[in-house]
């Protein structure tokens, strides 16, 4: 086991990045790694539902994360999402990972059939396996995955001693805590939410909007660091007001937030199909919530 104070603060789940043509582009990936590990960032989440990992193949997640590792490595904390949904893949983007040098893995358990939790733990401990001396965080995304991690499936889990952290996407705070009680690091997952799962205990935030308004994410951690809970509160609302923003349009919001980016100097392509693309429509909704993330930018950073 690692040194558990590295996983700490706003660590943004890394967008799929793609050239003109939809393939995996290692410029843009290199390019998005080092515009936020210039914001201050505390860490990326490599490979997750932000990276559009259920549309890629084992061959493209090694590209994106061999390009962020070259970028990133020994700067900020690296958690390389291995999951697929067969054993096999999802451990040779384990022992991949590890070979990288990366800080963490993860893993949501496997989707579509509904496993038994002792299948779901062994398949979860054969992830493990393929890199030995990594630390292993398990994603809780119930309303995604179908599968909610449940007190009985934890605890079996902590008999592997590479179990160190659950992210939690799952939208109860509650769960935190309830996490948390049974001795590992939480990671909040619910963007919307990250004060609230600051103040129930989490380690530190993963979420898919910090990388399209890191300042303000990272000045809610500032803040909540401090003490200073309504400066904190202030933020967390107005983030959750351009969320709500970006959420109006009719293309996928990581599509919205890549065109943000892109009004930034930092093009990461679309989104690959089936997710939808942005429409004419959606350009008003891009151009809104970029002038609120830099309103807000200007305000309180």
């Amino acid at each position: 086991m690692s040194d558990l104070n590295k996983y700490r603060g706003v660590i943004p789940a890394f967008y799929a990045c793609y050239d003109d043509e939809g393939n995996i582009s290692p410029e843009r990936v290199r390019g998005l790694t080092r515009y936020l590990i210039g914001k201050g960032v505390n860490g990326l989440y490599v490979g997750g539902s932000s990276g559009e990992c259920i549309y890629q193949g084992v061959e493209e997640r090694k590209v994106v994360l061999e390009n962020v590792m070259a970028e990133a490595k020994g700067k900020v904390v690296i958690i390389a999402h291995v999951a697929c949904n067969n054993t096999a893949d999802s451990r040779e983007l384990a022992a991949h990972a590890e070979s990288l040098g990366v800080d963490a893995i993860a893993a949501i358990p496997p989707i579509y059939f509904h496993l038994p939790e002792y299948a779901i733990a062994q398949y979860w401990n054969d992830i493990s396996a393929a890199a030995p001396n990594t630390d292993f965080v398990i994603y809780n995304i119930p309303q995604l995955a179908g599968v909610a991690l449940t007190p009985s499936l934890l605890k079996e889990m902590q008999k592997n001693p590479r179990v160190v952290a659950v992210k939690n996407s799952s939208m109860p705070v509650q769960d935190i805590q309830m996490w948390k009680d049974a001795g590992v690091l939480v990671f909040n997952g619910p963007d919307e939410q990250y004060i609230s799962g600051l103040a129930m205990g989490a380690c530190a935030g993963i979420g898919g909007t910090y990388a399209v308004m890191p300042e303000l994410f990272l000045k809610v951690y500032e803040h909540f660091q401090k003490g200073e809970m309504e400066p904190a509160r202030q933020i967390q609302n107005d983030i959750d007001r351009i969320i709500y923003k970006m959420c109006e349009a009719h293309g996928n919001l990581y599509a919205v937030q890549k065109a943000i980016l892109a009004k930034n100097g930092v093009p990461c392509g679309s989104v690959r199909k089936p997710m939808p693309a942005l429409i004419d429509s959606d350009t008003a909704v891009v151009e809104e919530a970029h002038a609120m993330i830099a309103a807000a930018i200007a305000k309180y950073c």
